[in-house]
């Protein structure tokens, strides 16, 4: 058994289709079913279940399936360890967060990352918390910026690291406004306002709702299931209002944030990475760099409260 036949497996698996998975690794078709068919040979068993236009993995590489990316994730770890041998001039980050924290938090880090380690590959993942930790337990992710306060990281090979917490805010248009000019206002009188509602896998939409039904109020939504870029777009035309966290207020542009209180929404988030996988000098460069940036996020902001 080799990596270049679980390689060939785990793209299979992922596509569902043997010429497909052929063509993304440049190889020919008859060759990766050879690989494949030599991979069941040694393991004794077959992997795949194979209809006419239908590929679906059997038992057994239902089992094989999360060791074989444990092993590839492990290779590019030695593969990335090596190159940071060369001081950070190679080498690649594999990193985890919400869309709310994508536009903000992390895209800041990610700026002065690149500007410090030009040579240094950058994947990121924009998912919800619950996919995201996942992902670091198959090992596809380095690190990842978790909710803490909607998902509990409580896996005893996973570390987390508190973050920061930050009150949830109303954002308005600044030149279509359909607040009057207040600093604050509650959810009763928030409600009736027509309201841009996120995705329903967004943890920001499931906490909202639960303040909603908790006070017994239901809220005007005029347009829902809107990914992070279009809500604060669609803000910004003044279709409506929406709820988000203070990093994302801080950094969008020709809107105002308005504190919500009584009650009073905020989350907590953390930065996680595995305990038993040894993280590069890229990835703790990135580690060190996001945790400095939350710090610089929190003295902007009254809203934002460091809890490094």
């Amino acid at each position: 058994m080799n990596l270049e036949q679980l390689r060939g497996f785990m793209t299979i698996a992922e596509v569902g289709h043997f010429t497909h998975a052929a063509e993304l690794l440049h190889l020919t078709q008859p060759s990766l079913s050879r690989q494949i068919s030599t991979l069941e040979q040694e393991l004794g068993s077959e992997l795949f279940h194979r209809a006419r236009g239908n590929i679906s993995l059997t038992a057994a590489g239902l089992a094989l399936l999360p060791r074989a990316r444990r092993m590839l994730s492990d290779e590019e770890n030695i593969r990335s360890e090596m190159a940071d041998l060369a001081g950070l001039r190679r080498g690649r980050v594999r990193l985890g967060a919400p869309p709310t924290l994508c536009v903000s938090l992390v895209a800041e880090a990610l700026e002065q990352f690149r500007q410090s380690y030009p040579g240094v590959q950058l994947h990121i993942v924009e998912a919800g918390s619950h996919r995201l930790l996942e992902e670091l337990n198959d090992g596809a992710l380095d690190l990842a910026l978790i909710v803490t306060s909607e998902h509990a990281v409580n896996e005893k090979h996973l570390h987390n690291l508190p973050l920061l917490e930050e009150e949830l805010v109303v954002i308005d248009s600044l030149d279509r406004p359909h607040l009057p000019k207040i600093t604050e206002l509650d959810l009763s009188s928030l409600a009736p306002i027509a309201q841009l509602a996120f995705a329903h896998s967004y943890d920001l939409r499931a906490s909202t709702q639960q303040a909603y039904k908790s006070a017994g109020l239901v809220p005007n939504v005029v347009v829902e299931g809107g990914e992070m870029d279009a809500v604060l777009r669609f803000v910004h035309r003044g279709l409506g209002v929406a709820v988000v966290p203070a990093t994302v207020a801080l950094e969008t542009p020709g809107v105002r944030a308005v504190a919500l209180g009584d009650p009073q929404l905020s989350r907590t988030i953390g930065l996680a990475h595995r305990k038993d996988v040894s993280l590069t000098r890229a990835a703790s460069a990135m580690h060190q760099l996001i945790e400095s940036t939350a710090k610089t996020l929190a003295s902007r902001h009254e809203q934002i409260t460091s809890l490094v």
